[in-house]
């Protein structure tokens, strides 16, 4: 591990008790900031992210701390905090989250933070009130994921009197897949993220209807964990559709990297996304991109890649792109594959902890 010794030690810290792209986010950004910088991670106990820091091999040479506490017990968290943070001699803090934000106020209350916030998800109430004002105050850096989160964070959170706002685009958690690409006869579609509403996948299953119709041989691939509130809408799906057969639902999954050489399309029709690390790994995995037009989704397509962004939450446009790909892979499979040196150098995590150590003490 190298460390850079004239900055002092860090802490990440995310204490959400939710699987998603945030929690991975927060996984990934410990794991690379440890290489520069004493780290310590801190978490909630018993939940999604701890058990990945504890059993993960990817996440296992983290110095994870866990903390217990109850969603309405502040006290006890900002305790917690502050007592980890006084130990260990922290004066950098990157948080990733927005609900303890008034309990990490109060941890840090007295002592000499400096407190970089990192933005990863679209935020739609003002916070307006007196009290956050007062606990956004302490805030140093709000790092914004995306231009269209920077603008997001500018409307939404208040600024203290030396806040200052950058926008810092996430790297990949670890090297592209090994796995040679894997050619077939099928052709293969593959959906990452969770099972639920508001994540593109019922819209992606009836774009699938289109190749159906047109004979194109094809299988569709999700993985992610499935809400079980979704599963009748879910199932209300399948019955409308006559290709259940090609659908196929597999669960969460450590070794999404291996999967992306194993399709062909990736497709991504999220209605709002904050970033997108799945988008992200599929473009430097080189294989076909197709998603909405909308949010921080769009910034992809502003960095120079190929990729496929069709009119926000049109089921029409979606369809007819992804026929137009099917009917043209090799040609689209040759100029995806070419994103890939493109996204070694803006994707790199070395550039991502260069741009945060600049911003830390």
């Amino acid at each position: 591990m190298s460390t850079t010794p004239h900055k002092a030690p860090l802490a990440v810290i995310c204490l959400s008790h939710h699987i998603g792209g945030m929690e991975l986010a927060a996984l990934k950004l410990a794991n690379t900031m440890r290489r520069y910088v004493p780290t310590t991670f801190i978490v909630r106990r018993g939940f999604f992210i701890d058990e990945q820091a504890r059993t993960n091999p990817d996440y296992r040479e983290i110095d994870t701390v866990a903390v217990d506490f109850r969603s309405s017990a502040g006290p006890t968290l900002a305790l917690a905090v502050r007592r980890i943070v006084r130990e260990r001699g922290i004066e950098n803090v990157i948080f990733l989250g927005a609900s303890e934000m008034k309990a990490l106020y109060f941890a840090f209350l007295g002592l000499d933070i400096h407190l970089i916030v990192r933005h990863g998800t679209i935020k739609k109430t003002p916070k307006t009130d007196p009290f956050h004002h007062l606990v956004y105050s302490r805030v140093a850096w709000h790092i914004a994921i995306s231009k269209y989160m920077a603008g997001n964070v500018e409307k939404i959170i208040p600024f203290g009197k030396h806040t200052r706002a950058a926008v810092i685009v996430p790297s990949l958690a670890k090297p592209i897949s090994s796995l040679p690409y894997e050619p077939s006869s099928t052709l293969r579609l593959l959906h990452a993220g969770r099972v639920t509403s508001g994540k593109g996948i019922d819209k992606a299953i009836e774009a699938c209807e289109i190749l159906h119709r047109s004979g194109i041989d094809f299988r569709f691939d999700n993985f992610g964990p499935e809400d079980p509130k979704y599963t009748p809408k879910l199932q209300a799906l399948f019955n409308r559709i006559d290709y259940r057969d090609r659908i196929r639902i597999r669960g969460f999954t450590d070794a999404i990297y291996d999967e992306y050489p194993k399709h062909d399309i990736f497709i991504f029709p999220t209605p709002d996304e904050g970033y997108g690390n799945v988008m992200m790994e599929a473009i430097a995995h080189g294989i076909i991109v197709l998603a909405f037009d909308n949010t921080a989704i769009s910034n992809f397509g502003e960095m120079g890649f190929h990729i496929h962004l069709v009119e926000d939450g049109s089921l029409d446009a979606l369809k007819e792109r992804l026929y137009y790909i099917a009917t043209h892979l090799e040609q689209e499979r040759a100029l995806a594959f070419a994103n890939r040196e493109k996204a070694a150098r803006i994707f790199s995590p070395e550039r991502e902890a260069s741009q945060y150590l600049e911003r830390m003490r």
